[in-house]
């Protein structure tokens, strides 16, 4: 995958760090295909096997339903969450959508999961003391949770963490990478086992992790997560424009 940083990102975002940022290659759009049709949850399906789905003793998965283009996820009662799989399984891949979800709420990507949820999660935890582009490791071996920001009390105010990946802007330049209420662009690529795990942000990679540990197998589903708890009751996870690229 080549890596390229036009200038007019330079100059909208002031980044210091350039050999840290990579830029999504338009030429590549052509080897993506769509995984969310735009119209229904076909290739998809419910799981409640994951402990988010305790709320209903895992009879349910959340609500998810298709509106103007865009998957929507909300508890289908206070507490219970779910998770939205690909029928599919996939090894080395990179995945791109669009995600626009209320402040508040807790969701992420899972990467290779099982059906019960065990997987590499990149994360979406878009809420005070969350992060976006992360890293964690969901139902699986260790204590991996890996970022390098977290947000404070409103979506446009950050501080940094220090982490193996620096984040490529300043908490003040924040909001000219994440546009707060609007759709933003999620890539994140996997590849190899133990894998190296990269996430960016409307074009500029917010993270590159390689794990030292073999803690899943080297393919499984695609995830949509819906987290559990009742702090999120009466929020919403919404993504759109899904595609998927196989690098195996």
């Amino acid at each position: 995958m080549p890596f390229c940083v036009p200038a007019k990102v330079f100059v909208r975002l002031a980044l210091a760090h350039c050999l840290a940022l990579v830029l999504y290659d338009s030429a590549l759009a052509q080897d993506f295909r769509l995984l969310f049709d735009g119209t229904s949850l076909k290739g998809w399906h419910v799981s409640a096997a994951s402990d988010h789905s305790r709320t209903s003793a895992h009879r349910s998965g959340g609500r998810w339903t298709v509106e103007a283009g865009a998957i929507i996820g909300t508890q289908d009662q206070p507490g219970n969450g779910g998770l939205l799989l690909s029928d599919d399984e996939f090894g080395d891949v990179e995945i791109e959508l669009e995600a626009r979800n209320d402040f508040g709420i807790d969701s992420g990507i899972f990467l290779r999961s099982t059906e019960a949820g065990a997987a590499y999660q990149c994360m979406v935890d878009y809420y005070p003391g969350g992060t976006i582009g992360g890293v964690y490791c969901e139902g699986l071996t260790g204590d991996l949770h890996v970022r390098n920001f977290s947000f404070l009390d409103r979506p446009e105010l950050i501080e940094l963490v220090d982490g193996p990946f620096p984040l490529p802007v300043a908490p003040g330049q924040w909001p000219s990478l994440w546009r707060v209420g609007q759709w933003n662009r999620i890539l994140v690529r996997i590849e190899g086992n133990p894998p190296r795990i990269r996430s960016a942000i409307n074009g500029i990679t917010v993270m590159d992790f390689t794990d030292k540990e073999l803690r899943l197998g080297a393919s499984g589903r695609i995830g949509l997560q819906l987290h559990g708890g009742e702090q999120f009751w009466g929020l919403a996870v919404r993504y759109r424009d899904l595609r998927i690229r196989r690098l195996d």
